[in-house]
């Protein structure tokens, strides 16, 4: 493989790709980036479809990826967002109990707030009208860190400060990885052009398509993607709402159940809740891939999960389709609300890993390959995280580098103290 274009080449324009390009940057000055992305600007998936939530970690078994990127991340978003004039506010939340069975499910999030660090304040019944006059609830915790920005203009940023070359509408076709040499990726962009693409070492951070990519490398990466789109509506009464309000979720899910968020505009979205997709980028009923359909249902960790937790889909299901019973969902929280005061808004599609067994990957999973490096799960909170997770897959990165090429470089990202 004669001459290189880059040294690394990051395949994804999301929020945890362009974290990886900026902390590269930092890390290495003079290492060549370049990124890929199939769409026409950043941050178009994911990134680009969640409520804005910088979570403060809580929910996250201690010391897994999710609790200590999160907890750290989050404290580091909001400095990254002050320092470059980035939307943004520290709100807190409230998360809720409204039935017996899961106050002991609440106390144990107290406890775990605990242990990672967070402050956390418990609020009887009584209380909760003091900071959200129309929840209603039995028990509540206040969970002060937690916030709300703009990820996308974070996304901007990122991909301006990286230094990096940002490549949009380019799709990865197909990757040619050469271990003794290099990785040679093939690009398309729609209109039957292309480009060619050579580089030392491929981090791959292509969200809904990872898996795909990580095929594509020659490795395989020992799960599924599963798309699971969360659909919102927004509050057409947002003053019901002073600012984050969220249900007690049930553990044995990475979901986080029907919530309210005031954003950073005003407006108050309701929701998510969790259906199957059917394509990866299914942001509706009506897309269908047939195709993508097929490859899902080959996976049998699919079939496991769906035997495990098949009540819970029916539940999820019925929601998306009947607004009444999105409505009930809400109320449980906020009495007041009516069906009339919600209406459709934008939905996202999780990137969900499911293994072989049918376990749904809680934790972020990061796998390395000759000359790659695959961002494997990096659902909700890796926004909140992006900056902790961009330095340790650009750490990974740069040790890759090192040992492939023969050279030193250095190895720990800039400290997280200095966006």
């Amino acid at each position: 493989m004669v001459g290189y274009d880059c040294d690394v080449l990051v395949v994804g324009g999301g929020i945890v790709g362009l974290s990886v390009a900026y902390a590269i940057g930092r890390a290495a000055p003079g290492t060549r980036v370049t990124v890929l992305e199939k769409e026409a600007g950043p941050a178009r998936h994911q990134t680009g479809r969640n409520s804005g939530v910088i979570h403060s970690g809580i929910y996250y078994r201690p010391g897994s990826l999710k609790a200590r990127y999160a907890v750290g991340g989050a404290a580091e978003m909001v400095k990254f967002c002050a320092e470059y004039g980035i939307p943004h506010a520290v709100t807190g939340k409230l998360i809720v109990a409204t039935e017996r069975a899961e106050l002991p499910r609440l106390h144990a999030l107290v406890q775990r707030g605990r242990e990672n660090g967070i402050p956390v304040r418990e609020l009887g019944g009584a209380q909760i009208p003091e900071y959200e006059p129309e929840v209603r609830g039995l028990a509540a915790i206040e969970v002060a860190t937690t916030g709300i920005c703009d990820y996308v203009a974070v996304a901007r940023h990122l991909a301006e400060a990286s230094g990096a070359e940002i490549r949009y509408g380019a799709r990865v076709a197909h990757v040619d990885r050469r271990p003794e040499r290099g990785v040679a990726v093939r690009t398309t962009d729609g209109a039957g052009g292309g480009d060619i693409v050579r580089a030392r070492v491929l981090v791959n951070c292509a969200g809904l398509q990872c898996d795909e990519v990580a095929r594509l490398t020659g490795d395989d990466p020992g799960m599924r993607i599963v798309p699971f789109r969360g659909e919102y509506y927004t509050l057409t009464r947002p003053e019901l709402v002073r600012g984050l309000v969220y249900p007690v979720p049930d553990p044995a899910f990475p979901f986080l159940g029907v919530h309210l968020t005031r954003g950073i505009d005003g407006s108050v979205h309701v929701g998510p809740n969790a259906v199957p997709a059917l394509a990866r980028e299914g942001y509706g009923w009506g897309v269908v891939r047939p195709r993508e359909i097929a490859t899902t249902a080959a996976w049998p960790g699919v079939w496991r999960m769906a035997r495990q937790h098949w009540r819970y889909g029916v539940g999820e299901l019925r929601r998306s389709v009947s607004k009444s019973a999105f409505t009930s969902a809400v109320q449980r929280l906020l009495p007041a609300v009516t069906p009339d005061d919600l209406t459709p808004s934008a939905a996202g599609v999780r990137a969900q890993a499911v293994l072989r067994d049918g376990t749904l990957v809680d934790d972020f999973l990061i796998k390395e390959g000759p000359r790659a490096v695959h961002v494997l799960n990096a659902p909700s909170p890796a926004a909140t995280a992006s900056l902790p997770i961009g330095r340790e897959v650009a750490r990974r990165a740069l040790v890759v580098l090192g040992r492939e090429e023969g050279v030193r470089l250095p190895v720990k990202p800039a400290a997280p103290s200095s966006p």
